[in-house]
Protein backbone atom coordinates (compact mmCIF):
# COMPACT_ATOMS: atom_id res chain seq x y z
CA UNK A 1 0.00 0.00 0.00
CA UNK A 2 1.39 3.62 -0.53
CA UNK A 3 1.87 6.14 1.62
CA UNK A 4 -0.37 9.32 1.06
CA UNK A 5 0.84 12.31 1.54
CA UNK A 6 -1.76 14.34 2.52
CA UNK A 7 -1.78 18.13 4.13
CA UNK A 8 -2.14 18.08 7.38
CA UNK A 9 -1.68 14.12 8.13
CA UNK A 10 2.13 13.85 10.26
CA UNK A 11 4.78 12.26 7.69
CA UNK A 12 5.06 8.62 7.61
CA UNK A 13 8.65 7.62 8.99
CA UNK A 14 8.57 4.09 10.65
CA UNK A 15 6.60 1.42 11.83
CA UNK A 16 3.10 0.80 9.90
CA UNK A 17 0.80 3.18 8.65
CA UNK A 18 -2.78 2.65 6.76
CA UNK A 19 -5.06 5.12 5.01
CA UNK A 20 -8.89 4.29 5.52
CA UNK A 21 -11.32 6.36 3.38
CA UNK A 22 -15.22 6.09 3.00
CA UNK A 23 -17.26 8.35 0.17
CA UNK A 24 -20.49 9.40 -0.65
CA UNK A 25 -21.40 10.66 -3.23
CA UNK A 26 -24.55 13.11 -3.80
CA UNK A 27 -26.58 14.61 -6.57
CA UNK A 28 -26.19 18.47 -6.30
CA UNK A 29 -23.92 20.66 -3.69
CA UNK A 30 -26.66 21.63 -1.47
CA UNK A 31 -27.65 18.27 -0.55
CA UNK A 32 -23.77 17.98 -0.12
CA UNK A 33 -23.80 21.12 2.17
CA UNK A 34 -26.69 19.73 4.30
CA UNK A 35 -25.59 16.18 4.63
CA UNK A 36 -22.17 17.60 5.79
CA UNK A 37 -23.55 18.89 8.45
CA UNK A 38 -24.92 15.98 9.90
CA UNK A 39 -21.55 13.62 9.22
CA UNK A 40 -19.51 17.42 11.23
CA UNK A 41 -21.92 16.58 14.28
CA UNK A 42 -20.88 12.46 13.84
CA UNK A 43 -17.55 12.96 13.78
CA UNK A 44 -17.55 15.36 16.91
CA UNK A 45 -20.01 13.10 18.90
CA UNK A 46 -16.88 10.78 19.94
CA UNK A 47 -18.98 9.24 23.01
CA UNK A 48 -21.66 8.01 20.22
CA UNK A 49 -19.14 6.24 17.89
CA UNK A 50 -19.87 2.82 19.08
CA UNK A 51 -23.45 3.35 19.10
CA UNK A 52 -22.64 4.04 15.51
CA UNK A 53 -20.66 1.15 14.81
CA UNK A 54 -22.47 -1.39 17.03
CA UNK A 55 -20.97 -4.13 19.22
CA UNK A 56 -17.98 -5.37 18.70
CA UNK A 57 -16.34 -2.30 18.04
CA UNK A 58 -14.16 -0.05 20.98
CA UNK A 59 -16.07 1.96 23.20
CA UNK A 60 -14.74 5.35 22.90
CA UNK A 61 -15.26 8.25 25.92
CA UNK A 62 -14.08 11.75 25.37
CA UNK A 63 -12.49 13.53 28.63
CA UNK A 64 -11.17 16.89 29.22
CA UNK A 65 -7.13 17.47 29.53
CA UNK A 66 -8.04 17.42 33.70
CA UNK A 67 -9.41 13.51 32.98
CA UNK A 68 -12.95 14.90 33.92
CA UNK A 69 -15.43 13.08 31.43
CA UNK A 70 -16.93 15.07 29.29
CA UNK A 71 -20.06 15.07 26.35
CA UNK A 72 -19.49 18.20 24.06
CA UNK A 73 -17.47 19.19 20.94
CA UNK A 74 -13.71 17.77 21.39
CA UNK A 75 -11.34 20.69 21.79
CA UNK A 76 -7.66 20.95 21.39
CA UNK A 77 -5.77 18.98 24.73
CA UNK A 78 -8.79 16.67 25.33
CA UNK A 79 -8.47 12.96 25.36
CA UNK A 80 -10.06 10.03 24.63
CA UNK A 81 -10.45 6.45 26.69
CA UNK A 82 -10.87 3.57 24.55
CA UNK A 83 -11.96 0.55 25.85
CA UNK A 84 -11.48 -2.25 23.02
CA UNK A 85 -12.30 -5.66 22.86
CA UNK A 86 -10.05 -7.65 24.96
CA UNK A 87 -7.73 -7.07 27.72
CA UNK A 88 -7.12 -3.54 29.13
CA UNK A 89 -3.75 -2.37 30.36
CA UNK A 90 -2.77 -3.04 33.69
CA UNK A 91 -1.54 -0.14 34.37
CA UNK A 92 -4.32 2.30 33.13
CA UNK A 93 -7.00 -0.18 32.50
CA UNK A 94 -7.85 1.71 29.20
CA UNK A 95 -5.58 2.67 26.23
CA UNK A 96 -6.33 6.21 26.28
CA UNK A 97 -4.76 9.23 23.22
CA UNK A 98 -4.44 13.17 23.62
CA UNK A 99 -6.17 15.41 20.71
CA UNK A 100 -2.96 17.08 19.54
CA UNK A 101 -4.95 18.91 16.23
CA UNK A 102 -8.10 20.08 15.34
CA UNK A 103 -8.38 22.08 11.73
CA UNK A 104 -11.31 23.57 9.93
CA UNK A 105 -10.43 24.44 6.42
CA UNK A 106 -12.83 25.30 3.52
CA UNK A 107 -12.48 27.82 0.26
CA UNK A 108 -13.68 31.12 0.18
CA UNK A 109 -15.96 29.88 -2.54
CA UNK A 110 -17.45 27.09 0.33
CA UNK A 111 -17.05 24.08 -2.99
CA UNK A 112 -14.57 22.39 -0.25
CA UNK A 113 -14.09 22.02 3.31
CA UNK A 114 -11.49 19.39 5.11
CA UNK A 115 -12.16 19.08 9.13
CA UNK A 116 -8.94 16.80 10.83
CA UNK A 117 -8.82 15.78 14.68
CA UNK A 118 -5.22 14.18 15.14
CA UNK A 119 -4.31 12.23 18.40
CA UNK A 120 -1.72 10.66 19.69
CA UNK A 121 -1.23 7.87 22.15
CA UNK A 122 -0.79 9.24 26.03
CA UNK A 123 -0.17 8.35 29.71
CA UNK A 124 -3.80 8.51 31.95
CA UNK A 125 -4.86 12.02 32.00
CA UNK A 126 -6.18 11.55 35.26
CA UNK A 127 -3.05 9.60 36.91
CA UNK A 128 -0.46 11.86 35.90
CA UNK A 129 1.98 10.87 38.15
CA UNK A 130 1.68 7.60 36.25
CA UNK A 131 5.18 6.89 34.03
CA UNK A 132 3.88 4.88 31.25
CA UNK A 133 2.35 5.92 27.65
CA UNK A 134 -1.22 4.05 28.34
CA UNK A 135 -1.87 2.41 24.65
CA UNK A 136 -0.59 -0.63 22.58
CA UNK A 137 1.08 1.95 20.05
CA UNK A 138 4.05 4.12 21.02
CA UNK A 139 3.46 7.96 21.86
CA UNK A 140 4.84 8.46 17.98
CA UNK A 141 2.22 6.75 16.23
CA UNK A 142 -0.75 8.91 15.75
CA UNK A 143 -4.10 8.30 14.19
CA UNK A 144 -6.30 11.20 12.53
CA UNK A 145 -9.91 11.35 11.78
CA UNK A 146 -10.69 13.22 8.89
CA UNK A 147 -14.10 14.75 6.83
CA UNK A 148 -14.21 16.36 4.25
CA UNK A 149 -16.38 17.85 1.65
CA UNK A 150 -16.52 18.82 -2.59
CA UNK A 151 -19.66 19.86 -4.51
CA UNK A 152 -20.70 16.02 -5.23
CA UNK A 153 -19.35 14.00 -2.49
CA UNK A 154 -18.88 13.73 1.79
CA UNK A 155 -16.01 11.69 2.67
CA UNK A 156 -14.76 9.76 6.38
CA UNK A 157 -11.46 8.72 6.55
CA UNK A 158 -9.04 7.67 9.27
CA UNK A 159 -5.01 8.24 8.58
CA UNK A 160 -2.97 6.04 10.67
CA UNK A 161 1.04 6.62 10.79
CA UNK A 162 4.21 5.68 12.48
CA UNK A 163 2.54 2.58 14.48
CA UNK A 164 4.61 1.18 16.70
CA UNK A 165 4.22 -1.00 19.30
CA UNK A 166 4.70 0.58 22.64
CA UNK A 167 7.89 -0.51 25.09
CA UNK A 168 7.75 1.98 27.39
CA UNK A 169 5.53 -0.48 30.01
CA UNK A 170 5.22 -3.12 32.59
CA UNK A 171 6.55 -6.67 31.06
CA UNK A 172 3.14 -7.59 30.62
CA UNK A 173 1.84 -4.98 29.45
CA UNK A 174 4.43 -4.77 27.14
CA UNK A 175 3.53 -8.21 25.83
CA UNK A 176 -0.34 -6.96 25.27
CA UNK A 177 1.17 -4.07 23.36
CA UNK A 178 3.23 -6.00 20.91
CA UNK A 179 0.08 -8.49 20.39
CA UNK A 180 -2.20 -6.07 19.47
CA UNK A 181 0.07 -3.44 17.84
CA UNK A 182 1.23 -6.87 15.31
CA UNK A 183 -2.21 -7.48 14.46
CA UNK A 184 -2.98 -3.19 14.06
CA UNK A 185 -0.09 -3.78 12.05
CA UNK A 186 -1.04 -6.50 9.72
CA UNK A 187 -4.64 -4.99 8.74
CA UNK A 188 -6.74 -5.86 11.93
CA UNK A 189 -7.13 -2.33 12.73
CA UNK A 190 -8.09 -1.14 9.07
CA UNK A 191 -11.07 -3.25 9.37
CA UNK A 192 -12.35 -1.39 12.65
CA UNK A 193 -11.14 1.75 11.28
CA UNK A 194 -13.18 1.06 8.09
CA UNK A 195 -15.94 -0.02 10.39
CA UNK A 196 -16.43 3.74 11.58
CA UNK A 197 -16.04 5.60 8.62
CA UNK A 198 -18.32 3.79 7.01
CA UNK A 199 -20.53 3.99 10.17
CA UNK A 200 -20.28 7.44 10.24
CA UNK A 201 -21.50 7.86 6.59
CA UNK A 202 -24.49 5.87 7.81
CA UNK A 203 -27.56 8.13 8.37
Amino acid sequence: MKIKEIPGIPPQKKGGFHNTESIKKFDNPEMTAQEFVILKNRLYSVNQWKDFCGEGFADFKLYDSSGNYVDRIPVKGDFIRIDIPGPGTLEAGFDWVKITDISDEHTKEDEFENISMTCRPSKEPAKSGKRYTAHFYSSGATSTFMISRGNTYIKAAVYGRNETANLDANFLDTIRNVVIALGGMIGISKIQWKRLTDALLDF
